[in-house]
């Protein structure tokens, strides 16, 4: 499908709702019906009916065909949080005894899921190097059934090679899942690459305006009934209908968003490069990035979000220059209209600060819609106070 349709167009029967160009909100918790035999036929198979907003929605599934097409995907569930389309598929598809491999640094919340909510159910994992083919093979159990992917992971941007990965699934018959917020699926289509479930924050690029929180998991439409009918029914993550439409909205301005976020990212990172202040700066798509060939191959653009270290990069000076910022934020997330900033540092407290561990010294930006020339100038302000 072309994406003009299917941002504007796909899943949007205007003529079942006056013609309007804007899809109504169903606000609705339930649904009627005119019998019991229809009546009996919805609630045996939910996922093909509309009986409870906490399962199907006419506004959530004019979301889910567009996100599904988006990714190239047959279908798609949609999630009041990314973490719970982490979450919840993968307490549909593993059980007491499995085993999964995980890339290592993962977002934040992702770990805490495999070391201390599935271990409560004998589920283990192993953590691996993803970018080395020949670790995640050696961590391969008997017992494996899910690899579990973040390419590239948020902070130091480390890849896989997703089609060599999923190649090495698939004749093992085991399922592999990834996180693929950062790049959106404008920038990267796992799916076409072999990979079979991809979970997104929708919180991000796809609502695009910092005002709703919300996840997307696509994959086949069997893996998703599954999810669906199961453990998704059972723990409730469902997205209300508002949610939903602030998605629609946000898509229709999905590409013209992340091109801008895009090419300022590349304005900005060029500048910040011959800094004197600045020592490292880590981005996919940076000139000599180490995965820099990877990247391009399997990624069809980049995320606006990058990382880098100031030459000085005691705790002093990190915050001092943080703090110094007078126009991009300091918050967590990224994908809104605005410009973030977010020091390491500050998820590790004081003592436990190791200056010789790059992961403590790093300073993750995301570019917003910001003119390129407003963000550098905040920037060089706060890094003359650390120079």
């Amino acid at each position: 499908m072309e994406l003009s349709y299917i941002l504007n167009e796909l899943g949007e029967e205007r003529g079942d709702y006056f013609n309007a160009v804007s899809p109504p909100i169903i606000q609705t918790s339930n649904f009627t019906f005119n019998s019991v035999s229809d009546f009996r036929v919805a609630l045996a198979e939910e996922f093909d009916a509309m009986l409870y907003s906490r399962g199907q929605n006419p506004t959530i599934n004019i979301l889910r065909k567009k996100l599904a097409a988006l990714d190239g995907a047959e279908d798609a569930l949609v999630f009041s949080s990314g973490i719970a389309a982490v979450t919840v598929p993968i307490l549909a598809l593993l059980q007491q005894g499995d085993h999964a491999v995980v890339v290592e640094n993962p977002y934040s919340w992702t770990i805490k899921l495999f070391n201390n909510l599935l271990p409560k159910f004998g589920i283990t994992a192993t953590y691996v190097d993803g970018s080395d083919l020949q670790q995640i093979e050696n961590a391969i159990q008997s017992n494996t059934k899910l690899i579990y992917l973040e390419s590239p992971n948020t902070f130091s941007y480390e890849l896989q090679d997703l089609k060599a990965v999923a190649d090495i699934a698939k004749s093992k018959g085991i399922i592999t899942m990834i996180d693929n917020s950062y790049c959106g699926p404008l920038y990267q289509q796992p799916i076409a690459l072999g990979i079979d479930l991809v979970a997104q924050s929708a919180t991000k690029y796809l609502g695009g305006h910092s005002d709703v929180v919300a996840g997307v998991v696509t994959g086949s439409h069997e893996l998703i009934k599954k999810i669906f009918n199961n453990e998704f029914l059972n723990i409730g993550p469902a997205l209300s209908p508002h949610s939903a439409w602030l998605l629609i909205r946000g898509l229709r301005t999905l590409p013209l968003r992340m091109q801008r976020s895009f090419e300022t990212a590349k304005i900005v990172t060029a500048w910040l490069q011959q800094h004197p202040a600045i020592d490292k700066i880590l981005w996919p798509f940076l000139p000599g990035f180490k995965q820099a060939e990877l990247a391009k191959k399997q990624m069809q653009g980049c995320g606006s979000m990058f990382s880098f270290t100031l030459k000085n990069s005691s705790v002093q000076k990190i915050e001092t220059f943080c703090d110094g910022l007078k126009h991009i934020l300091m918050a967590v997330s990224w994908g809104g209209h605005e410009s973030l900033i977010i020091p390491a540092i500050a998820g590790v407290a004081k003592n436990d600060y190791d200056p010789s561990n790059l992961r403590h010294q790093l300073i993750r930006m995301y570019a917003g819609l910001e003119d390129a020339d407003y963000l550098i100038r905040d920037l060089e302000q706060a890094l003359a106070l650390v120079d």
